[in-house]
């Protein structure tokens, strides 16, 4: 009895852990994140700028580790000056480091490695570096609102 007792007091005041997300809507929603990924990295494969800029959230925040923070305009000026220059650059998933996270009230998170793969005097040149994605889901639609990019 005094343990219960202690227990309950020692709890008061804790909130709650919320429960994980039924399985259903967690598979629903890394679908609808790989999705998102597949949309955005297929238009920078593709040199798409215009696609590019309407997957950003207007309020995007790009990190990029050794580029510093960049805002809408600048991450489009970015991505535009990127895709004059990089000759046959793409990028690819790597799924096995995937992790995808809900965020109540706002969207979800989005974790990984990427490879980025160019020709460089003659030979294949790839490196793997790590992302971190904030997708934001508002009026039924999902932009990109934070990236952080390092590891380079």
């Amino acid at each position: 009895m005094i343990r219960l007792t202690l227990c309950l007091i020692l709890t008061q005041g804790i909130p709650a852990l919320p429960l994980p997300a039924h399985a259903e809507e967690r598979a629903h929603l890394e679908q609808q994140i790989l999705a998102m990924d597949k949309r955005l990295f297929d238009a920078f494969n593709q040199r798409d700028l215009e696609a590019t800029g309407d997957i950003f959230d207007p309020d995007i925040e790009f990190y990029h580790d050794t580029g510093g923070l960049s805002r809408y305009e600048q991450a489009m000026e970015n991505s535009r000056r990127l895709f004059a220059n990089a000759g046959d650059l793409t990028r690819v998933l790597l799924h096995d480091s995937l992790e995808i996270h809900p965020i109540a009230g706002y969207g979800a998170l989005q974790t990984g490695q990427h490879r980025f793969c160019h020709t460089e005097n003659g030979q294949m040149d790839c490196g793997t570096f790590k992302f971190m994605h904030i997708w934001r889901h508002h009026n039924g639609r999902w932009t990109l609102s934070r990236v952080v990019s390092y590891g380079h």
